[in-house]
């Protein structure tokens, strides 16, 4: 069998009454997992990073890294009770535009990246009284579907390269029985909002460790989801604590505004925004370490179909700022540096002189990374109403003990294209490197 053999008891009790499995499973296993996520925000004192996030409603759907804080961005709207319409030119997972949405305000955010657009947008979502319920019967379902199929093929799965590093054979084959399902639903919101809970299944029992600054491979996965590795029914069981978590989070507390996420490159805003709109921006832009966000969500892009090869990988994050993932790295040793956007930052040139002489393609990474940034200001211009006010959080980087200044850079970027009252304010220490910290930039229009 694909699926475990499961005795005739278990089937029964899925099939007759799988809501005492989900109780069961929220009264031990969920309350368990809550307390991981107490115990590592706790111990890491991480309340203004992503992890901060993750039992924050929506916010919370899936473990994604380029994530920042909840509070961060309450905190600023707080401090701006006239805003009415907030940019976010980097939407990542949507943060910024739904806390805005949650304050009252019309929210407009721009990504790159098709898949964290379409996980933003469904986070902004209305949905129906009632979802929550359809939600659970499908996935209930699907399940049952699962229990008595006996075939011992397997479904469609992702062409990822060395899949068997990722799951093992048997967890393989469950996710894509439980996938198969899920793609023939016919009711779009409830696919989507299962393909969420698959996506925290999935990404729970791969061989993927996020304990670095990006992702790697381990023997054994261990993370905020879930202690160990499942397979059979404990990885149906864990769909259905899923689906019950994500369900929980449809029924909004507060007045839905029409906000949405666009798809579409930051370095040319105004020609997919409507220009002087918006009077408030809440950003944080990628941080230029090299980290590669495509690399990060490759997992979810592959089997939600947002790529079919690692050359579509590599290819949207050249397209994304300060991505070096695959053939973005063999493009940035061809690039060169447009005489028209100067870096006007005093030393600029002598930093990246120094990154140089360790390495050549590093320094074009740099250079380009900043080059864009004076491209997507220049065109952040456009769409800003007067006495607009932006708040770029931003953290600086360390190459071959050269200290990047990004915080510096930025503000002399926003000074240099006209904005006024440039400051920044450091937010915290990021990590065990004494060098690093995160800040906020602050520029008005």
């Amino acid at each position: 069998m694909i699926l475990p053999v499961f005795s005739r008891g278990t089937k029964d009790v899925l099939r007759d009454d799988v809501d005492k499995i989900i109780h069961r499973l929220l009264d031990e296993k969920e309350h368990r997992n809550m307390t991981i996520f107490q115990d590592e925000i706790a111990k890491r004192n991480d309340r203004l990073t992503f992890r901060g996030n993750l039992l924050q409603g929506r916010h919370g759907w899936l473990r994604l890294t380029p994530a920042y804080s909840i509070q961060v961005v309450e905190e600023i709207i707080r401090n701006h009770p006239n805003a009415k319409r907030v940019l976010d030119p980097f939407s990542g997972t949507g943060t910024t535009p739904l806390v805005a949405m949650s304050k009252g305000c019309v929210a407009h955010a721009v990504d790159v990246n098709p898949f964290l657009v379409w996980l933003g947008n469904l986070k902004l979502s209305l949905f129906e009284p009632g979802t929550g319920l359809e939600l659970r019967k499908a996935a209930q379902q699907i399940v049952i579907q699962l229990l008595d199929k006996n075939d011992t093929s397997r479904s469609w799965h992702p062409e990822i390269h060395q899949i068997e590093k990722w799951w093992d054979e048997d967890v393989l084959i469950t996710l894509s029985s439980i996938y198969d399902c899920i793609s023939r639903q016919k009711k779009q919101q409830i696919a989507d909002l299962l393909k969420v809970a698959f996506c925290r299944v999935m990404i729970a029992n791969a061989h993927v460790s996020f304990g670095h600054q990006s992702m790697s491979f381990k023997s054994k996965s261990r993370n905020l989801f879930d202690n160990a590795l499942n397979s059979g029914n404990e990885l149906l069981e864990e769909f259905l604590q899923a689906v019950q978590s994500v369900s929980e989070t449809l029924v909004l507390d507060f007045k839905h505004t029409k906000s949405k996420i666009f798809q579409g490159d930051s370095r040319n805003l105004h020609k997919i925004l409507p220009e002087n709109q918006y009077d408030l921006v809440v950003t944080s832009p990628p941080y230029p370490n090299r980290m590669s966000y495509i690399r990060e969500l490759r997992p979810y892009m592959y089997w939600l179909g947002f790529l079919n090869s690692g050359r579509e990988a590599g290819e949207l994050d050249w397209n994304a700022m300060g991505g070096t993932w695959g053939c973005a790295t063999s493009m940035l040793g061809k690039w060169q540096p447009s005489p028209s956007h100067e870096i006007p930052y005093r030393g600029f040139l002598q930093i990246l002189n120094e990154i140089r002489n360790n390495n050549g393609i590093l320094a074009n990474y740099v250079h380009r990374y900043f080059e864009d940034m004076v491209v997507h200001i220049q065109s952040l211009k456009k769409v800003l109403s007067q006495n607009a006010t932006c708040y770029y959080v931003v953290g600086n980087s360390v190459f071959y003990g050269v200290l990047l200044p990004v915080e510096e850079i930025f503000q002399a970027i926003f000074i240099s294209e006209g904005f006024t009252e440039v400051r920044i304010e450091r937010i915290r220490k990021r990590n065990s490197k004494k060098e690093l910290f995160e800040f906020v930039v602050i520029a008005k229009k």
